[in-house]
């Protein structure tokens, strides 16, 4: 079992973290029989700060492992992490990931059945806000629907006194 609770598979001989990693995996082979990628990479790693002394002390490197290195049939190169949920540490990495290569792309991956499979982690929010404004406008609603019924029909407040 790993830190964050997931439990290591291993997928056509190659093991993976959790779960979802591996079925991400078989999801990028698919993509790759159908000639939308060329190459996969297996936890690539990516030094972020380098090592460094400081008051006779040698401080280590900053290395960030992410889960798959992918080059598309165009020949972009894009690094993915699967993740369920965002850290604090990835928050920070993914900062200096961005600085210090500015030239690849980060894409984080989450897997949500009900918004159709993979998706980035951008897009999983826009349709968390997308979900939210849509049962926002309907509560909206219904609090109108409630101003427009006549004061007969509605529960009338009584208020107690305690003595």
């Amino acid at each position: 079992m790993t830190k964050y609770h997931a439990n290591a598979i291993t997928v056509l001989g190659q093991s993976f973290d959790s779960q979802t990693e591996g079925e991400f995996y078989l999801y990028l082979l698919a993509k790759q029989q159908a000639g939308e990628i060329t190459e996969i990479k297996l936890q690539p790693s990516f030094e972020l700060q380098p090592r460094f002394k400081k008051d006779g002390h040698t401080i280590r490197p900053i290395i960030y492992i992410a889960d798959f290195e992918v080059t598309h049939a165009d020949g972009t190169i894009e690094v993915i992490d699967v993740k369920g949920f965002e850290t604090a540490d990835f928050k920070i990495k993914k900062k200096l990931f961005d600085y210090r290569y500015p030239d690849l792309k980060l894409t984080r991956m989450k897997k949500v059945v009900k918004f159709g499979g993979w998706i980035t982690h951008e897009e999983w929010l826009k349709q968390k806000r997308r979900e939210k404004s849509e049962s926002l406008g309907k509560t909206q609603r219904s609090t109108t629907h409630r101003q427009q019924t006549p004061a007969r029909h509605q529960r009338r407040k009584t208020s107690r006194r305690t003595v």
